[in-house]
């Protein structure tokens, strides 16, 4: 593999969140702007921030309020979510054109929009000034979330809210999952293969059972000749009581009957 160097760096560090941020002046006017530049950048306490153009006509709005929403959309809000980047609010009433609606946030004062499924509540903490964007550092103060992806222990399913990213100028659905956090060095669960091997001996005995029981019909059924050679002996032994019986009927017949002379005469 083989790389070249651009002449002039640029921002390359794709895919990027999409998000969807909505805010309110002091006056009650609310907006929607598209932004690209956003992340975490602290845990504890929990802190985002948004890079916004000066030019935009929402920087003052974030200036004077110093709160914000970031919403994420779903797949169902990518086109919403382009337009709010493409049309100002000089020109159009986004919220109208979109049919989006506002949500009442649980602390701050900006909007949250009803149809994004996460909405994410800061407040700003510092503003940087850094070239063509102003970084807004903001403390998370409040998340409101869709509840149907809430199951029955109250643990929020990311994976089936349908999150979108941008990436070099496209917008992409996330994909299949990979992986998930620590999977490389997490020990692989033992296979339960004790019960297995159990229900398979088991399997063995009762076929060698059944065959042994076949064999053994087979056996008997298979060699008539030896079961007629026991025959013989026991039909042997059987003439010869019957020829002493018949001998000792002969001679005491012999005894007790009269004599009879040549003549034929008693």
């Amino acid at each position: 593999m083989s790389k070249i160097t651009f002449q002039k760096p640029g921002n390359f560090i794709y895919p990027v969140p999409a998000v969807m941020v909505s805010l309110r002046d002091a006056s009650g006017k609310s907006n929607i702007i598209t932004i690209a530049w956003t992340g975490t950048i602290c845990s504890d306490p929990p802190m985002a921030y948004i890079s916004v153009r000066k030019s935009r006509a929402s920087y003052p709005m974030l200036v004077e309020s110093g709160e914000f929403v970031i919403n994420l959309p779903s797949e169902e809000l990518v086109r919403a979510h382009d337009y709010c980047g493409v049309r100002s609010l000089d020109q159009v009433d986004k919220w109208k054109e979109m049919n989006l609606h506002e949500g009442q946030a649980s602390v701050v004062a900006a909007p949250t929009i009803e149809e994004a499924p996460v909405s994410i509540e800061c407040k700003v903490t510092q503003v940087l000034p850094l070239g063509t964007h102003d970084m807004f550092l903001a403390e998370v103060v409040a998340v409101d979330v869709d509840d149907r992806y809430i199951d029955e222990k109250g643990a929020f399913h990311m994976d089936q809210v349908g999150l979108v990213a941008y990436s070099h100028g496209d917008y992409m659905s996330l994909g299949e999952k990979l992986g998930s956090f620590g999977y490389s060095v997490r020990k692989k669960p033992a296979k339960a293969v004790k019960s297995t091997k159990t229900v398979k001996s088991s399997k063995i005995e009762k076929t060698v059972s059944a065959q042994s029981s076949k064999s053994r019909k087979v056996t008997k059924s298979a060699n008539p000749e030896k079961n007629k050679k026991a025959a013989p002996a026991q039909s042997e032994s059987s003439k010869s009581v019957v020829k002493a019986t018949n001998t000792r009927k002969f001679t005491k017949d012999r005894k007790t009957s009269p004599s009879k002379n040549r003549n034929g005469k008693i």
